[in-house]
């Protein structure tokens, strides 16, 4: 409805027209077929294109649909936008709630560009906020077909993704950017804006991650050996030093350190047969290297020391940060060992690419507990500590997209440390899913080992 050339409301129906022209100050009884009074452009007062029911139905879809999207980039984002350790991860996060305030005002929009339209720019926005939720919901489902993993939020994404499609095709024939006073600069700052999402996205999800390297110092040294007198034992110091030396602060998946004395026999004149049968009797055993070999030394025995963690599973070291153990082993004095060795081995994870419940995942959990989820016959796994915590990935895309991700960590007295990622609750999952979630959060494992004669040891106890 214009009066000269001022746009003054628009009408559904002719109650709707009198409600406007009373307001304006026409009188109630007005005749609307009154041409001097009113020109009807395209039909006369019989001639209402409006279907109600049809109006308030599209109203009822789109605002539910707009506030459905919201409340999924609200979902999305929030986690990201207050918690992400990475700036670019926060930007996303941010972004993502940003657009949800931005279909929260076109839902309220929706209201007046199927009421009474006194907005002119309410159709844009609608349109606006249609875009943004077919760009998300876009984004959601090719990130969720990657892997086709079930997930809770399929079942809103999945909905709002076929809903986004049939509110742009209806906003597209109505022509709803209509009304804007520079159209071509509204479309431009759409475009602009999706660009700088999708760049914030790859940002966050591909190169800044995969950017800053992880460096990791780990060390073992033995001490000056001290008799005891009152045993026959020497004490042994050992130190243990870790530092994390990268640009990422890191968790503690699972460690150990296994002390092991080694005995042998020794021959002055052996065969390359005798050595070649040795060293095949030796490979694959704990504690002996597959690439080792000794030409005199025959009949390898080595046996289990001490053995213990070095930090903890669950915790973890900031960028810089250092940690020291110290601990003391008895060597027997009569005991036919001719050297001393250890190994430390350490698992972690960058803590910038997931967040771990550390308080679930640093309790330990018995093998042999018949009360405990993880019991196992020691018969059939021997005596276990077993770790396992939830584990969220630092980009809430990927949670909403994929399974929940466990990690679980074994540990026993003189074994290698053993830790997996997985979609499954510490039975773990295939080898490619194991293989792919620990490149994806970044995991790793350093090793350090050291290596002294039993005679210096003795030597340096004063024996």
């Amino acid at each position: 409805m214009t009066v000269g050339s001022e746009t003054v409301g628009s009408a559904w129906s002719l109650g709707e027209l009198r409600k406007i022209l009373g307001r304006l100050g026409f009188p109630e009884d007005v005749d609307p077929e009154d041409r001097a009074l009113i020109c009807w452009r395209g039909g006369d007062s019989g001639t209402w294109p409006d279907r109600a029911w049809r109006r308030r139905a599209i109203l009822v879809l789109m605002t539910v649909g707009l506030l459905a999207s919201m409340g999924l980039n609200a979902v999305v984002g929030w986690p990201d936008a207050a918690g992400a350790l990475t700036f670019a991860q926060r930007v996303t996060g941010v972004l993502f709630v940003l657009s949800g305030l931005v279909q929260g005002a076109a839902a309220l929009m929706a209201l007046d560009h199927w009421g009474r339209r006194q907005f002119k720019v309410s159709g844009a926005i609608v349109l606006l906020g249609v875009l943004i939720s077919l760009a998300t919901d876009s984004l959601l489902l090719f990130m969720w077909l990657e892997e086709t993993e079930y997930t809770p939020y399929l079942l809103v994404f999945l909905p709002l993704w076929c809903w986004s499609l049939w509110a742009l095709v209806l906003l597209v024939r109505e022509k709803s950017w209509t009304g804007v006073p520079q159209p071509k600069r509204f479309a431009a700052g759409v475009v602009a804006t999706a660009l700088l999402t999708a760049v914030s996205l790859a940002y966050s999800t591909m190169y800044q991650p995969s950017a800053a390297p992880m460096h990791f110092t780990l060390r073992a040294k033995f001490g000056a050996a001290r008799a005891d007198r009152g045993l026959p034992f020497v004490h042994v110091p050992l130190s243990l030093r870790m530092k994390n030396t990268g640009g990422i602060p890191v968790y503690i998946l699972n460690d150990s350190y296994t002390v092991r004395g080694r005995g042998a026999k020794y021959s002055e004149f052996p065969s390359n047969e005798e050595l070649l049968s040795e060293w095949r009797e030796s490979v694959g055993k704990p504690g002996y290297p597959a690439g080792e070999a000794d030409l005199h030394v025959s009949d390898l025995k080595k046996t289990t020391l001490s053995s213990g963690h070095l930090y903890g599973p669950g915790k973890w070291l900031e960028v810089g940060q250092e940690y020291y153990l110290e601990r003391v082993f008895e060597v027997p004095k009569g005991a036919q060992y001719d050297t001393v060795s250890i190994d430390v081995q350490v698992s972690y994870m960058r803590k910038d690419r997931g967040k771990l419940d550390v308080d679930e995942f640093s309790t330990a959990h018995y093998s042999w507990d018949e009360d405990e989820d993880f019991y196992c016959a020691w018969q059939v796994c021997g005596q276990q500590l077993v770790y396992q915590g939830r584990l969220r990935h630092n980009n809430n895309l990927i949670n909403v997209t994929r399974k929940p991700r466990f990690v679980a960590a074994i540990w026993a007295p003189g074994f290698p440390p053993f830790s997996i990622i997985s979609s499954r609750k510490f039975k773990g999952g295939s080898y490619k899913e194991v293989r792919r979630e620990l490149d994806r959060y970044g995991a790793g494992l350093v090793r350090a080992d050291a290596e002294v004669s039993v005679a210096e040891l003795m030597r340096s106890s004063g024996m």
